[in-house]
């Protein structure tokens, strides 16, 4: 008796280890994100290179996490509510690693913005990244209350990115045909709008699998006929 009351002690800890490292991951993609633009909007080239440089950190969390999942699918056999967010742990990562990526490729692009003289004022970017960063906590705090309202909440929300990317590049189109010296800036520009967009696509993706670690329902490509 007192030994299985240990191993489910030690089953218990192991999922809490799965899920706090998730949070740490998503903390880590959140700041990248952040410090990315930041250094966009302060063209801060050396805090554009850290960013990149430190993804290798996100990229090992990523594999470590996976790797603890698919070990503990493979000697747990979890069942039910355990065996979807073992699963679901699995997508998240995968969707928060991407993240990642994506705020390395903003950086990479503010850098060589930061070469050249400022193309126009930021005033949609920063409004965009703000709501893509806020998506992407809620879709974390969702995750951790198993809360289907704030699920919802960060579905809803990717529209409204959608919007402004749209809004952006019009704009930019618009700088290039009135002025061809500025197209170079103007697509790296469009380059960090659609990985933001990006983001908030990633953001609903780990929504839409926290809707299925609470309720066993898949929502993704539900619109699609």
């Amino acid at each position: 008796m007192e030994e299985r009351k240990h191993t489910s002690s030690h089953y218990e800890m192991e999922l809490q280890e799965i899920k706090n490292n998730l949070i740490y991951l998503g903390a880590l993609t959140e700041k990248a994100i952040h410090l990315a633009m930041q250094s966009l909007i302060d063209r801060d080239t050396e805090m554009a290179n850290k960013v990149i440089a430190n993804d290798y950190e996100i990229d090992k969390l990523d594999k470590d996490i996976e790797e603890k999942c698919i070990t503990m699918l493979a000697l747990r056999q979890p069942t039910a509510i355990d065996l979807r967010f073992i699963t679901t742990a699995i997508k998240i990562t995968g969707h928060l690693e991407r993240i990642g990526d994506m705020a390395v490729n903003i950086a990479e692009k503010v850098v060589q913005l930061n070469e050249e003289a400022q193309l126009k004022a930021y005033i949609d970017l920063p409004h965009m990244s703000s709501i893509v960063e806020e998506m992407v906590a809620k879709s974390l705090d969702a995750m951790i209350k198993r809360d289907l309202g704030i699920a919802e909440e960060v579905r809803q929300m990717e529209q409204v990115v959608d919007d402004l990317n749209e809004q952006i590049f019009r704009e930019l189109l618009t700088f290039m045909m009135e002025d061809s010296k500025s197209i170079h800036r103007a697509l790296l520009i469009m380059h960090i709008s659609k990985n933001l967009e990006r983001v908030a696509d990633h953001a609903q993706g780990i929504a839409d699998m926290v809707t299925y670690m609470i309720t066993g329902e898949n929502v993704r490509h539900l619109n699609i006929r």
